[in-house]
């Protein structure tokens, strides 16, 4: 199944989803982990919008995936046994060259040698077709994507209730949550997922990390943000050319 399959399935059930949000309980945080991400999360935004509800600290694109499958892939090369050890930014989308993970700023550093970085980061870009393959066609990667969305929906609720320093990579709507309309005017995106600081309102604060990307990762930004904007478009026009949308 492609990204356009799942793209047409999957944009009216979250139009239809967002907009029963929006009627009943608009004040929800809202976890998008329905692909493409990377234009469900633009759906369900200008549902809001259209409903005059729209808060952007509490919508969120669900990309917890690719930050495990970076923390797995690489304790492969250190030889660390717990990846929960190993703290590796990913930032841009949530598809295929639009995931850009960030090695050069894990934490604590892990020294990946030249000849295996290109490898680890189309590994970590296309994991999901790796899965696809191993099962033959059969399925996606559902165990995977439910351990990733519980991640994230625990650190979402545990901000909620008051727990302090929480920060999760997500793709959010930038210009709306505090810091991140900075982020979004250098990159010429409005949607991107960078490390957010989560609390009780939500999106408390989109952190910068850019400044600090490698030569390899800035080149990566750019393949990301060409084929960011497209997918972001393509969630917006579906709503304005929707009838079905309120």
């Amino acid at each position: 199944m492609t990204r356009d399959d799942l793209f047409n399935i999957n944009a009216g059930i979250v139009r239809d989803l967002i907009t029963g949000v929006a009627e009943t309980c608009p004040k929800a945080f809202i976890l998008v982990i329905s692909n493409p991400v990377n234009s469900t999360v633009p759906i369900a935004a200008e549902v809001m919008k259209k409903a005059a509800v729209f808060d952007p600290k509490r919508l969120f694109g669900v990309t917890t995936l690719d930050v495990v499958r970076a923390e797995t892939f690489v304790q492969e090369l250190t030889g660390e046994k717990d990846p929960s050890k190993t703290i590796i930014p990913v930032i841009g989308g949530h598809s295929g060259e639009t995931i850009v993970p960030l090695f050069s700023q894990a934490k604590p550093a892990v020294n990946i040698p030249a000849d295996k970085l290109g490898p680890l980061v189309k590994r970590v870009q296309f994991g999901g077709d790796e899965v696809v393959q191993a099962k033959g066609g059969a399925g996606s990667a559902t165990l995977s994507m439910a351990y990733a969305g519980y991640r994230f929906t625990e650190s979402v609720i545990k901000a909620a209730k008051g727990e302090k320093g929480i920060v999760e990579p997500s793709y959010v709507y930038l210009p709306g949550v505090p810091g991140g309309d900075a982020i979004a005017k250098e990159l010429g995106v409005d949607f991107f997922s960078v490390p957010i600081e989560l609390g009780p309102s939500g999106a408390e604060s989109a952190q910068n990390i850019l400044s600090s990307v490698s030569s390899e990762e800035k080149q990566l930004l750019e393949a990301c943000k060409t084929g960011l904007k497209g997918s972001i478009d393509k969630g917006v026009e579906f709503i304005t050319n929707s009838s079905g949308a309120k």
